[in-house]
C-alpha cells in the first residue's frame, strides 16, 4: 500500500490525476481480495484504465473455474448484497482491464496456461517493472 500512496501522492502533487493504474494482488484473503476487487472498480468506473498483477494465492482467482470458499458481504450502500473476487475480476475484464498472472506463478502452482481464463495472460517481468516505475501510472498493492 504504501507504494501505492507514494505514486497517488506523486501524480496528485503534480495537478494532474493518473488515468492508469497497476493492482497487484497476492493476499489469500476474501476480503482484502475483495476489496482489491471492488476498489478496482471503483477506479474503472471513474476512467482508469486498469492491468492487474495477480501472484501467490492471489492466482487463483485468475484460474477458469475458481470459485472462492465464500462470498463477502458489501456495504449497504451497494444493492449487490454479496459478490466474490472472481466475479468481480471478470466485470472488471469484460470492461476492458487487462489481468495477468505473475511470472513465476503458472511453474510454482499446478496449473499452466491453458488453465487460465480467457483473457489472462501471464505478465513479463520487463514490462510491469517499466509500470511500476512509471511515475504516472499508480502502483496499488494487496
Amino acid at each position: 500500500m504504501a507504494l501505492g500512496g507514494i505514486a497517488v501522492a506523486d501524480s496528485h502533487g503534480r495537478g494532474e490525476a493518473s488515468d492508469k493504474a497497476l493492482v497487484i494482488l497476492t493476499s489469500d484473503s476474501l476480503q482484502t481480495q475483495g476489496m482489491a476487487m471492488i476498489l478496482s472498480n471503483a477506479m474503472q468506473q471513474q476512467g482508469t484504465e486498469l492491468s492487474i498483477l495477480l501472484c501467490d494465492a492471489a492466482g487463483e482467482l485468475a484460474v477458469e473455474g475458481y470459485a472462492s470458499a465464500g462470498a463477502i458481504a458489501t456495504p449497504p450502500s451497494n444493492p449487490a448484497g454479496q459478490v466474490k473476487p472472481e466475479g468481480i475480476l471478470q466485470m472488471l475484464m469484460d470492461n476492458g482491464a487487462s489481468v495477468d498472472v505473475c511470472a513465476i506463478y503458472l511453474p510454482n502452482s499446478e496449473h499452466d496456461e491453458s488453465d487460465l481464463r480467457t483473457g489472462v495472460g501471464v505478465a513479463a517481468p520487463g514490462p510491469i517493472a517499466e509500470m511500476m516505475r512509471d511515475p504516472a501510472i499508480s502502483v496499488f498493492g494487496f
